[in-house]
C-alpha cells in the first residue's frame, strides 16, 4: 500500500512539471474558448490522488520548541505561587495560626493542580511527539466525506478503522479521557475540601467567641442587676482615674512648657564667658575714648577743634541677648569676630579738616613826614583776611538696639532677643553695678506735675512744650520733632521754644551747663535743668533733663519720659543743677 502511495506521489510531481513546463505564453487568439476546449481546460487542473501531508523536519523542530516553551511556562507559574505563599508567610510574624492554615491549604491544593495540569500537559506533548498521526495513513475523512484537520484526523484514527469500526485504540482513547475526567474531578473535590477545612475552622471559633461573648454579657448584667452599687464605684473610680490622668497629662506639658519657656529666657552661655565678652567689649570702648582724647595731640596745628560726640555706653544684657541668639552657649574666643562687627556698627568716628578765610583788624605802624619836614611814626588799622583751620570731631553710637536691627535677624529670633532683654536672661545679677545695665532707670510712662508748680509761667511754658514730644525715641544728634532728639537736643530745642525768650543754639550736655548758674540741690526748682556725668566716659556733664520739682524730671531717655532721680543710677551719676541765665 505504502509502494502505491510512492508512486502515486511521484507520477504527480512529474505531471506537474511536465504541465509547467508545457506552459507557454499564448497568442492573443488563445484566450476564446470553446466550450469543449474549457471543460478539458477544468479537466486539467483537477488533481488526482492524495496531497502529500507529512510534517518536515523544520515543522518538526518548530513543534518541539513551543513544548519546550510551554514547559517551561508552567514551570515559571509554578514559581511564582511558591514565591507568593513564601511571602505570606515572611509577613506572618506574629505566628497567626489562622493565616498559616490558610495560606498551606491554598499552596496545597494550588500544587495538586499544578501538578496535574503539567501531568496533563506531559501527555499532550508525548502524543505530539510519538504519536500515530505521524507514520499513518494521512487519508482520513469525515463521514460526510469532507477532508479532516490534523488533530481531527489523528482522534478519528486513533478512535477506529477508516470504515469507522470501533477497535483497541478506540477503547485505549476512551480510558485516557475517563482517567484525566477522574483527575479534574478529584483536583476540585480537594479544593473544595481544603477550602471547606477553613471556612469551617474560622466558622468555629467566630460560633465559640459569639458563644463565649453572649455568656460574659449575661453574667454582667445578672451582675449588675444584683449588685447595682458596685457599678456606681466603678463609675466613680473610672472619673476619678480619668481626672488624674488629665491632670498628670497637663502637669507634664505645663512642666515641659515652662522648662522649654524658662530655655527660652535665659542666657546660655556660662557666666565667666559672658563677663569675659563684655570685659572685651568695653576694652573697646575705653580705647575708643583714648583716641578721642588724643586728638589735638595726634592732630595738632589747628585753631579750633570742634567735638560733636555721642556717649560711649551700651546696655551689656543687650549685648549679651544678641551672642546669646546667635551663638547660644558662646565663649570668648569664638565670638570676637563678631564682636569686631558689632563695634563698628554702633560706633563709628570721624574727622573733618575745614578751612575758613576769616577777616581781623590789625594795627600797623607807619612812618609820614610832617609840614614841616620832620618826620614821624603813626599807628593806623587794617583788616586782613587770613586761613582758619578746624578739626571738626564726631562720634556717632547708632546704640546696641539699633545694631540688633541691622543684624538681619529672623522673626523668631528677634522675639527671643526681646525675650532675654526683658527677662534680663534670668541673671538679673549678673552686671551689678555696672551703670549702663539697668535700661532707662526710674522711668514713668506718666506722671502729674503738683498744681501749685504750674503757677509759675515759665516753668509752665517749659513744661506744655516739653510734654509735646512724650514717647518720641531717643536717636542721637536729633535735635528736632521731625529727627527725634537725643538728651541735650531735646532740651535744647524745649528752651528755644517754650516761649520765654531764651535762645541757646543747639548744645550738648556740657554746653547748657555753661548757659546756667549752678544751684544747690536744696535750692533747686521745678524749671531747673539737672545735670548727670559718667553716664559714658566724657568730661564734664554726660546727660541732662529738665527737673519738675518732688525728686521727678522729664528727660530724653528712651523714648522721651518721666523719670524718678532719686533711683541708684541717677544718684550715683548725679553732678549739679543749673538755673537758666
Amino acid at each position: 500500500m505504502e509502494k502505491k502511495l510512492e508512486e502515486d506521489r511521484s507520477r504527480q510531481k512529474k505531471s506537474g512539471a511536465q504541465a509547467h513546463g508545457r506552459h507557454k505564453p499564448r497568442a492573443p487568439g488563445d484566450k476564446l474558448k470553446t466550450e469543449t476546449s474549457a471543460k478539458q481546460a477544468m479537466r486539467k487542473k483537477i488533481r488526482h490522488g492524495k496531497a502529500n501531508n507529512e510534517l518536515t523536519e523544520a515543522e518538526k523542530k518548530l513543534i518541539r520548541k513551543k513544548q519546550v516553551q510551554g514547559r517551561r511556562a508552567i514551570d515559571r507559574d509554578m514559581a511564582a505561587k511558591a514565591s507568593f505563599h513564601k511571602k505570606i508567610d515572611d509577613a506572618n510574624q506574629d505566628q497567626n495560626v489562622g493565616t498559616q492554615a490558610v495560606n498551606d491549604s491554598m499552596a496545597t491544593v494550588e500544587g495538586a493542580i499544578d501538578g496535574l495540569q503539567r501531568h496533563r500537559y506531559s501527555k499532550k506533548l508525548k502524543a505530539l511527539d510519538g504519536g500515530p498521526a505521524v507514520d499513518r495513513d494521512t487519508s482520513a475523512f469525515s463521514g460526510l466525506g469532507g477532508k479532516l484537520g490534523r488533530n481531527a484526523r489523528d482522534a478519528n484514527l486513533n478512535a477506529g478503522d477508516v470504515t469507522g469500526n470501533v477497535s483497541k485504540g478506540s477503547k485505549a482513547a476512551q480510558k485516557k479521557m475517563m482517567q484525566k475526567e477522574f483527575q479534574r474531578t478529584a483536583a476540585k473535590m480537594s479544593e473544595n475540601e481544603a477550602a471547606n477545612q477553613i471556612g469551617s475552622k474560622t466558622k468555629r471559633f467566630v460560633d465559640k467567641a459569639e458563644d463565649l461573648a453572649g455568656r460574659l454579657g449575661e453574667w454582667v448584667a445578672e451582675f449588675v442587676g444584683e449588685h447595682p452599687w458596685i457599678l456606681l464605684i466603678l463609675l466613680i473610680v473610672l472619673i476619678v482615674a480619668l481626672i488624674i490622668s488629665s491632670f498628670a497629662s497637663s502637669g507634664g506639658l505645663l512642666m515641659s512648657s515652662l522648662g522649654h519657656s524658662t530655655v527660652e529666657s535665659s542666657f546660655t552661655a556660662d557666666d565667666d564667658q559672658i563677663l569675659a565678652v563684655e570685659a572685651d567689649y568695653k576694652a573697646k570702648e575705653q580705647e575708643l575714648q583714648r583716641k578721642i582724647d588724643n586728638i589735638e595731640s595726634d592732630y595738632p596745628g589747628y585753631d579750633e577743634y570742634q567735638y560733636n560726640l555721642a556717649e560711649i555706653n551700651h546696655n551689656p544684657y543687650e549685648l549679651a541677648a544678641l551672642l546669646t541668639v546667635l551663638y547660644e552657649d558662646y565663649t570668648e574666643a569664638e565670638v570676637q569676630t563678631k564682636l569686631n562687627e558689632i563695634f563698628n556698627k554702633q560706633y563709628r568716628l570721624t574727622t573733618q579738616a575745614i578751612t575758613e578765610i576769616r577777616t581781623r583788624t590789625e594795627t600797623r605802624t607807619r612812618t609820614v613826614t610832617n609840614e614841616d619836614g620832620t618826620t614821624s611814626t603813626e599807628t593806623y588799622e587794617v583788616e586782613v583776611q587770613y586761613e582758619y583751620h578746624i578739626l571738626k570731631v564726631t562720634l556717632t553710637n547708632a546704640t546696641m538696639a539699633a545694631v540688633v536691627r541691622q543684624m538681619g535677624l529672623t522673626d523668631d529670633q528677634m522675639a527671643r532677643y526681646e525675650l532675654l532683654v526683658e527677662t534680663l536672661g534670668n541673671k538679673g545679677d549678673l552686671f551689678e553695678g555696672d551703670p549702663y545695665a539697668a535700661p532707662n532707670p526710674g522711668d514713668y510712662g506718666d506722671y502729674d506735675i503738683p498744681p501749685e508748680a504750674l503757677t509759675d509761667t515759665r516753668f509752665a511754658n517749659m513744661v506744655r512744650e516739653a510734654e509735646k514730644y512724650l514717647g518720641y525715641p531717643y536717636v542721637w544728634g536729633g535735635s528736632s520733632p521731625s529727627t527725634s532728639f537725643d538728651c541735650s537736643g531735646y532740651v535744647s530745642w524745649v528752651i528755644n521754644h517754650c516761649g520765654n525768650g531764651w535762645n541757646v543754639g543747639r548744645q550738648t550736655a556740657n554746653g547748657l551747663l555753661g548757659c546756667c548758674t549752678r544751684v544747690s540741690r536744696d535750692e533747686a526748682k521745678p524749671g531747673d535743668l539737672i545735670f548727670f556725668q559718667g553716664t559714658y566716659d566724657t568730661a564734664g556733664a554726660s546727660h541732662v533733663g529738665i527737673y519738675v520739682g518732688n525728686g521727678m524730671m522729664i528727660h530724653c531717655g528712651n523714648p522721651i519720659q518721666y523719670a524718678s532721680i532719686n533711683t541708684n543710677y541717677w544718684r550715683q551719676h548725679f553732678y549739679t543743677f543749673g538755673r537758666i541765665n
